[in-house]
């Protein structure tokens, strides 16, 4: 079984990936590596802000890990939110603001389509891996569904009547851009066996 350093305390993310990598991972925490705290994500791209986190831990570590960036990106905004996803609203990063400030953005828009990307990097060994996983779909007029967690409420994926925060776990898991990267991630692990550090 191969041992990985996620860079995240979210543990909703925690548990998807749990989900998608199965029994061939151990998902360990920065925490339980005594790095606690932010870490930096101050990229201008989504592919910079996994990279960073990713080189941190294992900066401080030396032990294989990933990190994931993900970015919601709205055709009629040019891409936005994008790489400031998270802090749409600003740096409070409260998540029902940055919906409503999206929602409000695209009121009367002719255009809803948008996508959401995922871009997963591992370091093993000293070497730098991208997996990326996305989604097509549109942005909803009104928030629907109680699971999920940030845009999910508002994103219909391509040829779903549900949005992600309607569906169980196994139906986002099966479609989602993060459980897509993931499964990228677990295929090349499958290939390429990690030496345990």
């Amino acid at each position: 079984m191969t041992t990985l350093i996620f860079a995240t305390a979210n543990a909703h993310k925690l548990r998807e990936a749990a989900q998608v990598l199965g029994g061939q991972v151990r998902l360990e925490t920065p925490a339980q590596h005594n790095i606690c705290g932010e870490i930096p994500e101050t990229q201008t791209t989504i592919e910079g802000n996994a990279l960073q986190k990713a080189r941190f831990i294992y900066q401080r570590t030396r032990l294989h890990c990933f990190a994931d960036d993900t970015g919601l990106e709205a055709d009629a905004l040019n891409g936005a939110p994008g790489v400031h996803s998270a802090r749409y609203a600003g740096e409070h990063k409260n998540m029902n603001d940055n919906i409503r400030k999206l929602l409000c953005e695209l009121r009367g828009a002719a255009v809803r389509t948008a996508r959401f990307r995922t871009i997963i990097a591992l370091i093993a060994e000293g070497r730098e891996y991208l997996f990326e996983g996305r989604v097509e779909g549109i942005i909803a007029q009104n928030e629907t569904g109680g699971a999920g967690f940030g845009y999910d409420s508002i994103f219909l994926p391509e040829g779903s009547a549900l949005t992600f925060a309607q569906m169980t776990a196994e139906q986002k898991n099966a479609i989602s851009h993060r459980a897509r990267a993931l499964q990228k991630m677990k295929d090349f692990l499958d290939k390429n066996a990690l030496p345990q550090c």
